[in-house]
């Protein structure tokens, strides 16, 4: 049938676009208020921008085809992150700090889960020119703020920092193919299949490498981590900027997560992930992705997080919109002049056309009638 849509494509209609219309407006602004840039970067690009440096992770989800004016392959983005990277390195050129945010759909070749779109409404905010772990907690904050400031408050936010697994496989002298194997089995969790894929890496890494699905909790976690892994400087200045992050924001619903590697080949640094009540996945993620602009002209420190608006729509609770009113056919000026004023002061005023006398639409519990020279407002029957 030509009317279905793809697998894991979907319309969303009134109500559902009314409550992500409403949230990207209340987000955007939220993040305005706090000095973040709008952006609205192409839905499409020349496929080597979208991938480049750090944006490589994308090849497989990122949609391609031949542009009919230059025969170059274009790609569909699939994140808007590594084009806000793009933005930030050519085209502003700014020396210092620079906040941007974006929203907008993407599209992927294969859904992220079973019950994930192809084509998310991706939001997020970019914080570029500054390397410091402070940057890193205001996103973090940044983010938790935005949630408290929709009534959604955040369940957790996981720490964790790809530092200390890449600093773990250099030293073990990990071939890329062992370290995909072991990315892979520490993202799933996968004790057993871990076990074995160590068995021929050398103490002390084998034995730190099989400590990380465990590091999982609390501030406790970190002196817990700088017990068990081996003294590494790289490993001691992440485990140290985790634990400046939990001291400097007590009150941030925060844990510690060292297994979780998403984003491992994007980020180089301090990841997070943002959970909500009720929800199993994670309903955000972000981290450090430092040098994202080097093939742009410019080498920038980096940080942010983005989200899907179609997921955290449906996890807000329905709320009644407010009714409309009816207004008649009528030719009267008067009846004109009532209701642009009172479109003015946000009312929705529906005008009938002629030989209509419902409204199939918005929710209309009042009605415009004509009471001697004036109209008024009658509630519907």
């Amino acid at each position: 049938m030509n009317w279905l849509l793809p697998e894991y494509i979907a319309d969303a209609l009134p109500a559902e676009a009314a409550r992500i219309e409403s949230l990207r407006r209340r987000l955007l602004d939220h993040f305005k208020a706090r000095g973040f840039e709008y952006v609205m970067p192409p839905m499409l690009e020349y496929l080597e921008s979208l991938l480049t440096g750090a944006g490589q992770d994308l090849k497989l989800r990122t949609f391609q085809l031949v542009d009919q004016l230059s025969g170059r392959t274009l790609g569909v983005r699939a994140d808007i992150t590594p084009q806000a990277a793009r933005l930030d390195a050519h085209l502003l050129n700014r020396e210092g700090v620079t906040r941007l945010c974006y929203c907008g759909s993407v599209l992927h070749t294969l859904p992220a889960s079973v019950c994930a779109s192809r084509e998310p409404l991706q939001i997020g905010a970019e914080l570029y020119g500054y390397a410091g772990i402070a940057a890193d907690l205001a996103v973090i904050r940044l983010l938790a703020d935005a949630f408290a400031a929709i009534e959604l408050p955040l369940a957790r936010v996981d720490l964790g920092h790809v530092g200390i697994f890449r600093a773990l496989g250099e030293a073990a002298g990990l071939s890329p193919e062992a370290e995909e194997d072991l990315l892979n089995l520490l993202q799933a969790k996968d004790v057993p299949g871990l076990n074995e894929a160590c068995a021929a890496v050398a103490e002390p890494w084998r034995a730190a490498l099989l400590a990380l699905p465990q590091l999982y909790g609390g501030v406790e976690t970190i002196a817990k981590a700088e017990r068990e892994l081996p003294a590494l400087p790289a490993i001691a200045e992440a485990l140290d900027g985790l634990r400046r992050i939990f001291a400097a924001a007590p009150e941030l619903p925060l844990s510690v997560d060292l297994s979780d590697l998403r984003g491992y080949h994007y980020h180089n640094g301090v990841v997070f992930a943002a959970y909500c009540p009720a929800y199993p996945a994670a309903i955000a993620l972000g981290g450090r992705y430092d040098g994202a602009g080097r093939a742009f002209g410019r080498a920038r420190p980096a940080t942010g997080f983005s989200l899907d608006l179609r997921e955290l729509a449906r996890l807000l609770p329905s709320t009644s919109e407010a009714g409309a009113i009816l207004a008649p056919t009528d030719g009267d000026p008067a009846l004109a002049v009532r209701i642009a004023a009172l479109r003015a002061a946000g009312e929705i005023v529906v005008e009938l056309l002629p030989g209509e006398t419902a409204c199939e639409g918005p929710r209309c519990d009042r009605r415009l009638v004509r009471a001697g020279e004036h109209w008024i407002i009658e509630a519907e029957g």
